[in-house]
């Protein structure tokens, strides 16, 4: 694998302008470096746009990426309040959308461009003699249909996993009849007590997760039960407990996250949400009327539930197919760079127990290309948007020649009260792991970069009651805050939770 500090870099395309997308770039302006920040939506952090009415679990302090908060405050940005917790739309209205028009970005970023394809100019994956110093061609088609060849220096690929959602179906395959654009598909994280609260109030909606973005609908639709008794919520996990997302409650470091298990727990015991345990899913048989039956199994005895509208949190998986001519080392189990991928693996690591990394944990056999972000972490649902920042700021160190700086990886995290590395979820599978993802997950998402570099944890209560800082050193084992969301019309305060409601 090639040194990227032996070939002259100075344009990067920065697939994806969400949160770690945006921050690459604030990274590469410092450095010197020219980005190419391409977005397929039409602003930055789109995806993040689609889970906007949803608040982060962490507050505003991790949130914030160093070098983009330099050139913020540069232009007189003030900083929110760094204890508050933000919304999707929040953070694109307070932090990421000013970002993008700070003179030093704005140039760079073309929004309405999706990249299609990425290869080394004039060689195809198969090619090794002559290779190595060779530019990238970014092949890209914009929302009016044009096509473009971008050429460029190195790649980073931060474009998330919200486009890719895990199928509903068993064995990790889409269940004969699942169909995202159905009527009776209501996506991962559906704005139930807002715009799209005609839609389910009187109604039966099935939720499939066990995940905090499957909790966050879940809280919402039992408050809508309330102001709508003909409501009717069910929840369907593959598991035969819900108590690994009921969490640690109170000892959590982050009340809003525990807060969430707690009350989850409350409308389970009351009835007020219709518990399913150990639901495998078998297809799915549209009616007339636009509801659909999902037809299942529970310990091999046919299990039928009829309902309105389903709610899929079951997790996101990276879209390799865009990278097929780059020559890549991806774990064949995770699907993340290969050697990342043993820190990340949701069959040993039921938390952010991740020791943080940089460039060299990130380098792929073609010199100069980085997956990063939610995309990074392949089909692991414990993403931090911290550890997205820390991955470029180590990235476009290395580009600009400052091995030292690359390699000197560190990251300051709050600790959690989700903390065990060991295998405590009842997954027996990955698919089942991917199930406890949360959103993003994106633009993220990304979250994020997905459009939003987010996601659910899971595990038991060990932390403190506030938040520490811990600084890890590259070697350390950090123990995070994982970036999933609580509902934001919940009233935590009335809950035993902070004041993020």
């Amino acid at each position: 694998m090639s040194n990227p500090t032996t070939r002259q870099v100075s344009t990067v395309a920065v697939i994806g302008a969400g949160p770690v997308g945006l921050a690459a770039a604030a990274h590469l302006v410092e450095r010197g470096l020219t980005p190419i920040v391409l977005e397929a939506g039409e602003g930055p952090a789109d995806a993040i746009s689609q889970w906007g009415h949803v608040r982060l679990f962490s507050p505003w302090r991790f949130d914030i990426d160093s070098a983009a908060r330099r050139l913020l405050e540069a232009q007189g940005w003030t900083a929110p309040d760094p204890d508050g917790l933000p919304t999707g739309n929040e953070l694109i209205d307070a932090y990421l959308a000013p970002l993008a028009k700070t003179p030093e970005l704005a140039p760079h970023l073309r929004y309405g461009t999706r990249v299609v394809a990425v290869s080394r100019v004039g060689v195809d994956k198969t090619r090794t003699i002559d290779r190595e110093g060779r530019p990238y061609l970014v092949r890209t088609r914009t929302t009016a249909g044009e096509w473009a060849d971008l050429i460029v220096d190195a790649v980073i690929d931060a474009s998330g996993t919200w486009t890719q959602r895990n199928p509903l179906g068993a064995h990790g395959l889409a269940a004969p009849g699942e169909d995202h654009a159905a009527v009776w598909a209501a996506g991962p994280l559906p704005d139930v007590l807002g715009i799209e609260r005609e839609r389910f109030a009187g109604k039966r909606t099935l939720v499939v997760g066990m995940g905090h973005s499957a909790a966050n609908t879940l809280l919402n639709l039992a408050t809508l039960k309330e102001a709508e008794p003909e409501t009717t919520v069910v929840w369907a996990i593959r598991g035969q407990s819900p108590a690994r997302l009921y969490g640690g409650g109170s000892a959590d470091a982050l009340p809003a996250r525990g807060t969430i298990g707690t009350r989850l727990r409350e409308l389970v015991e009351s009835g007020a949400i219709e518990l399913v345990t150990g639901f495998t899913i078998d297809r799915f048989e549209g009616r007339d009327n636009g509801a659909v039956a999902v037809v299942g199994n529970i310990g091999g005895a046919r299990h039928v539930i009829e309902t309105d509208h389903v709610a899929a949190a079951t997790g996101f998986r990276p879209d390799l197919d865009m990278l097929r001519e780059v020559r890549l080392e991806i774990d064949a189990t995770v699907e993340a760079p290969a050697k990342l991928a043993p820190l990340i693996d949701p069959n040993f690591h039921s938390c952010g127990t991740v020791p943080p990394h940089g460039e060299a944990d990130l380098a792929q056999p073609d010199e100069g290309f980085y997956l990063v972000g939610m995309k990074s972490y392949g089909r692991a649902p414990t993403f931090l948007l911290a550890t997205g920042y820390e991955q470029v700021r180590s990235i476009a160190a290395a580009l600009a020649g400052d091995r030292e700086a690359a390699d000197k990886v560190e990251l300051d995290l709050p600790e959690t009260g989700v903390c065990s590395s060991s295998r405590s979820l009842e997954a027996t599978s990955i698919a089942d792991a991917a199930e406890a993802s949360g959103c993003c997950g994106s633009t993220a998402a990304e979250t994020a970069d997905s459009g939003c570099g987010t996601s659910a944890d899971s595990g038991s209560g060990c932390g403190t009651d506030q938040p520490e800082p811990v600084a890890v050193g590259a070697r350390g084992l950090a123990t995070g805050v994982l970036h999933g969301y609580s509902g934001e019309r919940i009233d935590l305060k009335q809950t035993g939770g902070s004041c993020c409601g």
